[in-house]
């Protein structure tokens, strides 16, 4: 192993202004620009060590996690991502092949995944139809839609993407904490004829005993209930599962504190049997998170019984080692490290306010 010191550490705002497109508008956030603060962090060492490290945002906000992290503090106003540079041949060929016996599978066949992209809020009906029409052609068999803002409308486009994609394809839905519980229990019910496989995020993501009475109400409709992704500490997961709160656990990889406190809810979910489908998308979060469910299934729970990992088409190409998609599967990296390196011009580009992309959108909305 090659050892070496900090030398220096860079800090860049890095945003994307997918406001301008609907993209990852939800009931919560209708205009969200995915951003993210961006660490280098440059060793001493003799072959060039970098370790690179990202905090996933909505835009604003972003120089707050920014100050935090050029001062060596660590982000907590979006995901903090303490997780940088190499780790190893993580999701690699060889450490697959030495692992528990389910590496061939993940190698011919990867790990199965579902879409967000089709359905964001903010998209039109067109849209949504053209962006359903093209991931069943691509084999998408998995959908997400979000729902929250007004009842009328979530069935209106619930009946839409339902009617499109079948009665046999899986279909999630996903509030982003919109609700009250009585009121998630209300609007569930009314949502329950497109027979959603989860309600994900029904209400706010502290309220342990609120997740327990909605998903307690919701076993007769049979709709189970997803949460995780903004749990920030094992310990929450450790109630909701204490308490029967879901059916999904949604881990995200740069909310909980990197590998290790995912690792450990990992091993919780499997103790209580409960299924593990994290969310991704945002800005690299598909690219962290696929080690940690190929991990998963080598080595903890051995299943893929009841399991996806959530995908979203936007901002790949951004990073050096973009996750790659066959057969709405995830395919097992072959590149050692976390895939959190993203490409130099992409960086220089969105930064902001000075990069050139945001250079012209602010000098345009001047104008």
């Amino acid at each position: 192993m090659v050892h070496g010191r900090v030398s220096r550490l860079s800090v860049s705002d890095v945003r994307f202004p997918t406001s301008l497109g609907g993209h990852g508008s939800d009931a919560m956030h209708t205009d969200p620009d995915y951003s993210a603060a961006y660490v280098i962090i440059e060793t001493d060492a003799e072959d060039g060590l970098k370790g690179y490290g990202i905090t996933f945002t909505l835009g604003k906000g972003t120089e707050v996690d920014w100050s935090r992290e050029r001062r060596g503090a660590s982000g907590n106003g979006g995901r903090s991502q303490c997780s940088v540079g190499p780790v190893g041949q993580a999701g690699g060929k060889a450490s697959l092949e030495v692992a528990c016996g389910h590496e061939e599978h993940m190698l011919t066949r990867g790990y199965p995944a579902y879409t967000t992209s089709c359905a964001w809020l903010g998209y039109s009906d067109d849209t949504l139809k053209q962006l359903c029409k093209e991931a069943l052609r691509d084999g998408w068999t998995r959908f997400k839609v979000k729902v929250g803002a007004d009842v009328q409308d979530d069935m209106r486009r619930c009946r839409l993407i339902r009617d499109m994609i079948g009665p046999e394809k899986t279909l999630m839905m996903d509030a982003n904490q919109r609700w009250d519980v009585p009121e998630a229990v209300e609007w569930m019910s009314k949502l329950a004829e497109f027979k959603p496989l989860w309600i994900e995020e029904p209400t706010s993501p502290d309220d342990i005993l609120g997740h327990a009475a909605i998903s307690k109400a919701l076993v007769p409709l049979g709709i189970g209930v997803a949460t995780g992704e903004q749990c920030h500490n094992r310990v929450i997961f450790k109630q909701l599962l204490q308490a029967n709160a879901l059916q999904f656990l949604q881990i995200d990889s740069c909310r909980l504190g990197s590998v290790n406190e995912n690792l450990s809810v990992l091993l919780m979910a499997k103790k209580f049997e409960i299924p593990v489908c994290p969310h991704a998308g945002g800005v690299g979060l598909c690219e962290l998170v696929q080690h940690l469910i190929i991990f998963d299934y080598i080595c903890v729970s051995a299943s893929l019984e009841n399991r996806m990992c959530e995908y979203v088409d936007h901002l790949h190409e951004h990073f050096k080692y973009p996750v790659r998609i066959r057969q709405a599967s995830y395919m097992p990296p072959m590149d050692a490290g976390y895939s959190t390196e993203m490409k130099e011009e992409s960086v220089k580009k969105h930064q902001y306010p000075d990069g050139e992309v945001w250079k012209k959108l602010l000098a345009a909305q001047k104008n």
